[in-house]
C-alpha cells in the first residue's frame, strides 16, 4: 500500500511554485530536476512530519525557500540508500564532482 502524504491535496494548488523553482533550479545548472522531484524532496525530507493545520502559503514559502545545495543532499543520499551511485567506478566519482 502506498503512502499518501498529508500534503498531497496541495500539489495542484502550487504548481505555479513547483515550476518557478524548477526554472529557477534549471537556471543555476540543475536542468534535470523536475517539479515532481522537488515535490518528492520536499515530502521526504523537508515536511517529514507533517503539521495538522499547515496553511497554503506555508507549502508555498517551503517550496520557494529550497536551496540548491540541500536538495542535491538528499538526492546524493537517496542515491547512496538504493545503491544506484557507487564510488568504485571512476567515472561515477569525476560525474559526482563536477
Amino acid at each position: 500500500m502506498d503512502f499518501v502524504h498529508k500534503y498531497e491535496a496541495f500539489q495542484k494548488d502550487v504548481q505555479p511554485a513547483l515550476k518557478s523553482k524548477q526554472e529557477e533550479l534549471a537556471m543555476l545548472g540543475y536542468e534535470g530536476v523536475t517539479e515532481q522531484e522537488i515535490w518528492n524532496f520536499l515530502t521526504r525530507k523537508k515536511w517529514k512530519k507533517p503539521k495538522d493545520d499547515i496553511r497554503l502559503y506555508e507549502i508555498v514559502a517551503d517550496i520557494l525557500s529550497v536551496q540548491p545545495g540541500e536538495y542535491m543532499n538528499f538526492v546524493t543520499i537517496e542515491a547512496f540508500k538504493i545503491g544506484s551511485l557507487s564510488l568504485d567506478d571512476e567515472k561515477e566519482r569525476r560525474e559526482l564532482l563536477k
